[in-house]
């Protein structure tokens, strides 16, 4: 076994029992044998009476505990594909305002429309918001005849302000008892985990993994730079279109359950390049495993720093974040000199 399918096994382990602390913990601590009977009667695999531990465990913390995994592990292959694809280090999905349209979707339904189809309300207006933030980010790159990197994250930047001001005037504007709702969803949160809309992140999932991997060595040349990439055969313009639809969609899915979750996209990318080099075969799959554990872990945090109350986990990963881009910041100096 080699470096990198060492370093995969061992965040294999860490990833599953993160999982294992983040059931069994928060503000009530349940023994492993109460959790796994829990588990298997929620399955169908013991009968007896549901008791109020097996409500928390099968209904709260095992999706929670999923949720976290699964989208943690998308947007950090979303970062990955934003930052090889516009050639930036510092590129993730709330640079292009995918996460700011979809914040802007969801707080429309909190402050304005309430709830009108349930529990479903919210994930599809914050999946249509960050669906029309990437048309609109896609319209204008288009209207500018040109698909270069830095034409398209001034685009998304332009467009995650306007969508920001949309929400604060919908904030300031709606019901003020509505606030806190939207402050901590704005903040990001997997206190929405359920078992209803864990398909709907696995599609987000699929989706970005099944693309990338399929376009992995596409990708690979484009790290070569455009000229070099279109001279091997590679529609650069398309696949950066492409990528970036691919990319929107799943970091759509992903905010709409969650809420913004920030940096995860833009730290993951870094570390795995780190372990798995930067061709894409070996660094999606990394990606996909340190995003997986960096939001599990994060979300354990956020449940145990103020227990019995909850931390929004986006003040976590943005903690992590800001300290990650200093310590990006001097190793980049000494690298130059």
């Amino acid at each position: 076994m080699g470096r990198f399918g060492l370093s995969i096994f061992l965040g294999a382990i860490l990833l599953n029992a993160l999982l294992l602390v983040s059931v069994l913990y928060g503000t009530t601590s349940i023994p492993f044998s109460d959790a796994f009977t829990a588990i298997a009667r929620g399955i169908g695999m013991t009968e007896g009476q549901v008791t109020p531990t097996d409500r928390i465990i099968f209904d709260l913390r095992l999706p929670r505990a999923l949720f976290a995994a699964v989208i943690g592990a998308g947007l950090g292959l979303v970062g990955v594909v934003l930052q090889t694809t516009t050639r930036n280090d510092l590129a993730d999905p709330f640079l292009f305002g995918l996460s700011s349209g979809a914040a802007a979707g969801a707080v429309l339904v909190i402050t304005v429309t309430g709830d009108v189809l349930g529990v479903w309300t919210l994930p599809l207006a914050a999946f249509c918001g960050g669906l029309v933030a990437s048309g609109v980010v896609l319209a204008l790159v288009h209207g500018l005849q040109t698909s270069a990197p830095e034409k398209l994250i001034l685009a998304g930047l332009a467009v995650s302000f306007l969508f920001s001001a949309i929400t604060n005037y919908l904030t300031f504007a709606g019901d003020s008892r509505a606030a806190h709702s939207v402050i901590f969803w704005m903040l990001g949160g997997l206190g929405l985990s359920r078992w209803e809309t864990f398909p709907l992140v696995l599609v987000g999932l699929a989706l970005i993994l099944a693309y990338s991997l399929y376009r992995n060595r596409w990708l690979d040349a484009l790290l070569t730079g455009d000229i070099t990439a279109s001279t091997l055969g590679v529609p650069v313009r398309g696949l950066r279109f492409r990528v970036f639809f691919v990319a929107a969609l799943a970091t759509a899915v992903f905010v709409s359950v969650a809420g913004v979750i920030g940096f995860v996209g833009l730290m993951v990318p870094h570390i795995a390049r780190g372990i798995a080099g930067p061709l894409h075969r070996r660094l999606l799959p990394a990606a996909a495993l340190i995003g997986a554990i960096l939001l599990t872990a994060s979300d354990i945090l956020s449940r145990l720093i103020l227990a019995p109350q909850e931390l929004p986990v986006g003040i976590v990963t943005t903690s992590l974040g800001s300290l990650f881009v200093v310590l990006l910041l001097f190793g980049s100096r000494k690298s130059a000199r």
